[in-house]
């Protein structure tokens, strides 16, 4: 049984605090260049060098005891998301999904609409058209799909031609309000904890190490992936040096799932096959010497960037493991005890040298 913390000491407070901030920064995939500047901001305020890839990814690079056999560590930004589909007559608008969820896990949920042309943002509700019981006979078995769900826009339009004056446009993005709230008891509840829980972990570490508080065993390539929720985060700029990979991501939560909110938890097998045994080991290996509370489970309907590095060819040891996350891709909740827990073991990973 895990011992559960459920005062928040201040180092506890200042963590969720940080993930909040993520949280709030709208990044839906194919949008995250104002969150990826937020992040290149912090690291300008430390003097952390960086690069920005052509497709809009942040790769920090830093020295470790052996330079030779490297490591390549990531989390991503990009966050599940929106297009206007279609203008409907009335004024409503249509919705694309970008990344893996239904439509039932975003009905009700507040939005805003983000106009290329103008730079404006509008704010809106996602809403089944037949949200009214009192005018519509089939609210109970009306489908959510994309057909019956729109956005109410906060403004007074009336036509598709009001909707176009304001300049909102077929394309634009949608972001969902994350809603994030830390509670008394050491949760944090917010959509987007995937997987901003842990960009937040990596820069804690990245700030550890150039502090000179972190000894680092190998050169390791820390990237912030901005496009893993449809599929090719961080399958690319890996050096040849680079020989484990390791991604961290949340873990996922549900039926047949040993995972929970107050461990890390170690991706043995996901929808793309299983992770390699010997890096897996190693984490656990981690987990037991420091007394890190950990499950090791699988994930049936779930892909990383580690997997798609490996679908791309990358030559490596691949490893998966995060913080456990509830009611993943809808309104999402973890833990503090399982941040920490994340945390320590990217730690203890990072300064552990290579077999």
């Amino acid at each position: 049984m895990v011992e559960i913390n459920y005062q928040l000491d201040q180092e506890g407070k200042v963590l969720l605090e940080k993930i909040k901030e993520l949280t709030e920064i709208a990044s839906p995939t194919g949008n995250t260049v104002e969150i990826m500047q937020n992040i290149m901001d912090k690291l300008d305020q430390k003097n952390i060098q960086y690069k920005l890839t052509p497709k809009g990814g942040l790769m920090i690079t830093l020295p470790g005891q052996n330079q030779e056999r490297q490591r390549f560590l990531t989390a991503h930004v990009d966050t599940l998301g929106a297009m206007v589909r279609a203008i409907k007559p009335d004024g409503r608008l249509k919705l694309d999904l970008i990344g893996g969820f239904k439509f039932n896990a975003v009905e009700g949920t507040y939005c805003q609409i983000h106009s290329a042309s103008s730079g404006k943002v509008f704010d809106g509700t996602i809403l089944m058209h037949q949200t009214s019981v009192h005018v519509y006979r089939d609210v109970d078995t009306a489908e959510r799909n994309q057909t019956n769900m729109e956005i109410r826009i906060d403004y007074p339009v009336f036509s598709a031609e009001d909707v176009e004056k304001l300049g909102i446009k077929v394309g634009d993005f949608i972001s969902f309000a994350p809603r994030a709230e830390i509670t008394e008891s050491g949760y944090i509840k917010s959509r987007h904890l995937d997987d901003k829980v842990s960009v937040v972990l990596l820069m804690e570490a990245i700030e550890r190490i150039v502090a000179g508080d972190l000894p680092l065993a190998h050169t390791t390539h820390f990237y912030i992936s901005n496009n893993e929720e449809i599929g090719y985060g961080g399958n690319s700029n890996i050096a040849d040096e680079v020989e484990e990979y390791i991604a961290v991501d949340m873990g996922a939560l549900g039926d047949d799932q040993t995972s929970d909110e107050y461990t890390v938890s170690i991706c043995a097998k996901d929808a793309s096959g299983p992770y390699h045994l010997g890096l897996r080991n190693l984490l656990v290996t981690l987990c037991e010497e420091k007394n890190i509370p950990y499950k090791v489970d699988i994930y049936p309907y779930y892909g990383s960037d580690a997997s798609a590095a490996m679908r791309a060819g990358a030559d490596v040891r691949h490893g998966l493991f995060g913080a456990g996350i509830d009611a993943s891709h809808a309104y999402e909740r973890t833990h503090i005890t399982s941040v920490i827990a994340t945390k320590d073991l990217i730690e203890t990973y990072l300064e552990t040298p290579m077999k």
